[in-house]
């Protein structure tokens, strides 16, 4: 049986792409050394599928930064601001993901989102209304011949056009419909290149397809491929979905001529059942998405060769099957190899992105003998070992706790509007207090630092001795900036999520699984492999000695529990449910402790909120917020009302959500809002939210440093939406990978800001 990989990752089996893209934003190496280490990067990603046997392997799914921004590039969507900076192709490129301010402007980035259900973020193309959609495929036709002279034949990936449309934002009069035509001829042109290249197949990808869709939006996608299959020649498009099912618009899709139609059996909850009951027709491909590209266990060939058969039993066999990821692998680390200190008991149930190709070609081999042939075949024997062996992961005392968890467990009292008024009188803040969100800039000299104490270098006392010589001139630098309400800058961590994992009980940490979460921005997410618990205080000592260096407030950081649980590599054995709440009585614990230690001010973030958020509305409480909500809750109901507990989100789409996050009952909010152009305030003004809430006023994802004057205008447009007793002035986010100087002049320009508005 055939089999198919979606996307590969593209950063590298160390994250070479990372480092040569940095070393080029600092001016180090030539934009042709940027370029020679992506086409590198590329061979090997090539070739490790080719000679793992995988027959239809993607091109162009490689991006600089992000593969939407590379489609919309290619579709000529620029915005006017980063055509008229002059530069390069690539510059312009990297000066839309992240902001310029040089010598040829100052221009912010665009916006940032969560893409779908993932800890990636995709760039938010920006359509005005002068935009003219003219079609550049020089990108994905190099790199199709680029993989063609190594002797390998690829299938292009884009985005498609339905998709591309949907998370587009028409930024001034026009909309959809004025580009629409547009948009299909710039498809057709892409088809027609496709076939004057001798390209046997283009991917079309289309995860907007699993959303909840209205008859507007399938008359959309319907006049979308209506008028592009008619000229697809001999170029087969497959079309390919993710992260869900697409029951909405499935008897459309498997009508109309696609030489493919790739399905999400993983995550797509209706999908076999929609096989099932409307077929899949002969002459077609069917890209079953069985080998898991989200999640690092290992696949169980038992229970996937058992679907693929119920699949093929349900079309009366008539129905060819290539065996798919479910999404593409740039959501998993590259590769096991490097994990050296991983113990082999725990590595062989885990599965990376090298590895998924070894299940994809192993299950190609199987799916294709008699069943009862495939029994005795080594790879299925040594498959199974690992799914019958007893793992000791779980723990009976927190089993115990769970269960005698009460509803009043929840619910945090008095109520929110009177532990404000105590929390004012007791805090003494001034009007429009200002704040960061944690995190201060982690320089090499840290890192290193870090690193030496891990290897054993220093002693920790010595370790210890440098992380308080840190927080004690990062509390004095922010007394000198003017801030309100301090932090004490993190030092000590290396993740918001893997330090909070070295500290609990259930947690497995890898060496080198890095993730893309944008850019250059890799993660290293736990692997949850037990119960979890906490044994004893994580951040109490810090934040005690960073309160006794001020007679400022100090923050007590806290990563919450649908956070740590969704940035780690959950545990398929329980639900997620029941993995949120064991995290939630450990970080209550937490809570208590900084509180009985004199800390007054606790911030629990909840950046990734909203990432396991089922894609379709029906299911939004019932499978997530009826119980992720309360779980937050659980985490600061028994604090004292004086006590002011914060929270803050990352980059995503609330506005949908506001009620829900509002009954998460935290006293402040801080939350991104720069790159959005605050378009947030009004859903929260709408919703009659009561939580305190600080907008970022500038985005730290870019290194351009705001001024005074565009502060204030921002926190003027704020006070049209938000009542000045409620607002906060913060940044969006944590300051961790921005470089000293620019944190520095962006907090004083940020304080000067607040000084000014409190004027009016």
């Amino acid at each position: 049986m055939q089999t198919s990989v979606i996307g590969f990752p593209r950063i590298g089996t160390l994250r070479e792409l990372k480092f040569a893209s940095e070393k080029y934003f600092r001016g180090e190496i030539s934009s042709q050394e940027l370029l020679d280490t992506a086409k590198n990067l590329r061979k090997i990603h090539w070739t490790t599928q080719k000679n793992e046997g995988i027959d239809f392997i993607p091109s162009n799914d490689f991006s600089f930064y992000d593969t939407l921004l590379d489609t919309v590039a290619a579709l000529g969507i620029v915005p006017r601001r980063y055509k008229e900076l002059n530069l390069s192709g690539l510059d312009t490129y990297f000066a839309m993901a992240r902001g310029y301010q040089g010598e040829s402007g100052d221009v912010k980035a665009l916006a940032m989102k969560k893409w779908f259900n993932t800890n990636y973020h995709y760039i938010v193309p920006e359509v005005e209304d002068d935009t003219v959609i003219k079609l550049s495929a020089d990108k994905l036709l190099n790199e199709y011949k680029e993989a063609k002279e190594l002797g390998i034949t690829t299938k292009p990936v884009i985005a498609g056009p339905y998709t591309v449309l949907k998370l587009c934002r028409f930024t001034e009069n026009k909309g959809i419909d004025d580009f629409l035509d547009d948009f299909i001829a710039a498809y057709k042109e892409l088809i027609a290149l496709c076939n004057d290249n001798n390209i046997s197949w283009l991917q079309l990808d289309e995860p907007a397809l699993v959303y909840d869709l209205s008859d507007a939006d399938k008359a959309l996608f319907n006049k979308i491929y209506d008028e592009l299959l008619k000229e697809r020649g001999n170029c087969n498009i497959l079309l390919q979905t993710y992260f869900g099912d697409v029951r909405d618009i499935y008897e459309d899709i498997i009508n109309k001529p696609f030489a493919g139609v790739g399905l999400d059996f993983n995550e797509g909850r209706k999908t076999f059942e929609l096989v099932e009951k409307y077929g899949f027709p002969a002459g077609k491909l069917l890209f079953a998405g069985v080998v898991n590209g989200k999640n690092i266990w290992k696949n169980n060939y038992k229970k996937t060769l058992d679907l693929i058969s119920s699949i093929k039993n349900a079309c009366d066999n008539n129905i060819n099957v290539v065996i798919s990821t479910s999404c593409s692998l740039l959501h998993v680390p590259y590769t096991l190899k490097h994990e050296d200190k991983l113990a082999d008991s725990y590595k062989i149930h885990f599965s990376f992105a090298e590895e998924k190709l070894t299940e994809l070609a192993e299950l190609g081999v199987l799916a294709d003998k008699k069943q009862d042939k495939v029994k005795s075949e080594n790879a299925y024997i040594d498959n199974q070992k690992v799914f019958e062996e007893e793992r000791n992961c779980h723990n009976a005392e927190v089993k115990e706790r769970l269960a005698n968890i009460k509803e009043e467990d929840y619910v945090r009292l008095p109520l929110r509007s009177e532990r404000q008024k105590l929390q004012k009188e007791k805090l003494g803040l001034p009007e429009f207090p200002t704040t960061t969100i944690g995190s201060f800039p982690q320089t090499k000299e840290i890192k290193a630092e870090r690193a030496a104490y891990r290897k054993n270098e220093i002693s920790e006392e010595e370790y210890t001795q440098y992380i308080k010589k840190q927080i004690a001139d990062c509390v004095k630098w922010q007394e000198e900036i003017g801030l309100d309400v301090l932090v004490h800058g993190e030092y000590e961590r290396n993740d918001m999520v893997e330090y909070f994992g070295e500290a609990l009980e259930g947690y497995l940490f890898t060496q080198k699984a890095w993730v893309q979460s944008y850019g250059t921005r890799c993660v290293k997410p736990p692997v949850i492999w037990g119960d979890v618990y906490r044994k004893k205080p994580m951040t109490v000592d810090w934040s005690v000695y960073a309160q006794s260096l001020t007679n400022k407030p100090m923050k007590g950081m806290l990563t919450g529990p649908v956070t740590i649980l969704n940035w780690s590599f959950p545990r398929e054995d329980i639900t997620i449910k029941e993995s949120i709440l064991q995290i939630a009585l450990a970080i209550r614990d937490e809570v208590l402790d900084l509180e009985a230690a004199g800390i007054k001010v606790i911030q629990i973030d909840e950046a990734a909120l909203r990432e396991k958020l089922p894609l379709r509305k029906s299911d939004w409480y019932k499978e997530y917020l009826d119980f992720a909500i309360p779980a937050f809750r659980l985490t600061h109901s028994g604090v004292k009302p004086e006590t002011q507990i914060h929270t803050h989100m990352c980059y995503s789409e609330f506005t949908d959500i506001i009620p829900a996050i509002d009954d998460m009952d935290a006293d402040v909010i801080t939350f991104e809002a720069s790159r959005s152009d605050l378009q947030i305030l009004d859903s929260l003004r709408e919703n009659h939210f009561e939580t305190e809430v600080g907008p970022g006023v500038y985005d730290i994802h870019s290194p351009r440093v705001p001024s005074v004057e565009e502060i204030v205008l921002a926190l003027k447009v704020m006070l049209t939406k938000i009542s000045r007793e409620k607002l906060w002035v913060n940044p969006d986010c944590g300051l961790k990978t921005r470089g000293v100087p620019e944190t520095d002049a962006s907090l004083r320009n940020m304080v000067e800001a607040a000084k000014e508005i409190r004027k009016n």
